[in-house]
């Protein structure tokens, strides 16, 4: 890195932080391993495709840095050659932060997302146990009766997006009436996906802290979306119900303050799932 920097066509190297550069190494490096250990057979799971490295032409950008990069400040947090930047915080940080990755979002928006440690909490007993039937028409049917009917939150916006999408394809190509429009629709599509974050996550933790157990279906979510049923199933968000259970649950490997976790893919078997709290 340190003679690239130094030839002609790449001396612009020298203008962005080493830490994220020494980070994206890390990340091709890792993309690479994970692609070759797919094609021997080592990793299991669904096959991983050739990395596709990124673009200054991405709707989404990001950087990592670690404790040498940046510091947490009483207003915001100080980035190496950037500088000071002013955050509104979701949240206080509960630790000293070991790593913070900036994201600009396709509408605009820039987070920061900060890895910390967080002590378990567990929560009190509960003598019941529930069992989950995910669906399109309801999302959550209970085994004690309670049925959660789906929100359908994209289907309910899609005529407002269909106007976006039509109005973004007027415009011309590398003007600044193009921006706005992409940016118009990334809105539309950010508040959908908030909303329904927002109604998961919710529903997850109540369903975890009323019950001791809760048994929930594995689902060939990658496999139904296939179907004609693609866009229905992709706007209910099961994986994202499920995943946000086992947040709740302390089931997750690894917390993050002031910023959204992706939802892993649900495992196309043909049996039932447990999560329980306090499981190991």
């Amino acid at each position: 890195m340190a003679l690239a920097k130094l030839t002609g066509e790449r001396v612009w190297l020298g203008e962005v932080a080493s830490v994220a550069l020494v980070q994206a190494c890390q990340d091709a490096r890792g993309a690479y391993r994970n692609w070759f250990d797919s094609l021997s057979g080592k990793r299991q799971g669904r096959n991983v495709g050739h990395p596709r490295f990124r673009s200054r032409k991405d709707n989404r950008q990001s950087i990592r840095l670690t404790r040498n990069g940046f510091s947490v400040t009483d207003w915001g947090v100080r980035l190496a050659k950037v500088g000071n930047v002013r955050l509104a915080w979701s949240r206080p940080l509960p630790s000293v932060p070991s790593s913070v990755t900036v994201i600009r979002e396709a509408d605009g928006r820039y987070y920061a997302s900060f890895v910390v440690e967080v002590a378990d909490q567990p929560l009190p007993a509960s003598p019941h146990d529930v069992g989950i039937d995910l669906g399109l028409d309801r999302l959550v049917s209970t085994s004690g009766g309670e049925i959660v009917a789906n929100p359908s939150h994209l289907r309910r916006k899609s005529r407002k997006l269909a106007r976006l999408q039509r109005q973004l394809a007027r415009k011309e190509r590398g003007s600044a009436n193009r921006a706005k429009a992409v940016r118009r629709v990334a809105v539309a599509h950010r508040k959908v996906r908030e909303t329904r974050l927002d109604q998961h996550r919710k529903l997850a933790l109540r369903l975890i802290r009323d019950n001791q157990a809760v048994y929930v279906e594995d689902l060939a979510v990658s496999g139904l979306a296939r179907t004609r049923l693609a866009r229905s199933v992709y706007d209910a968000g099961w994986s994202t119900l499920v995943e946000g259970g086992r947040l709740a649950a302390g089931l997750a490997d690894s917390n993050a303050c002031g910023g959204d976790v992706r939802p892993g893919p649900v495992p196309a078997v043909a049996r039932e799932a447990g999560t329980r709290r306090g499981a190991a």
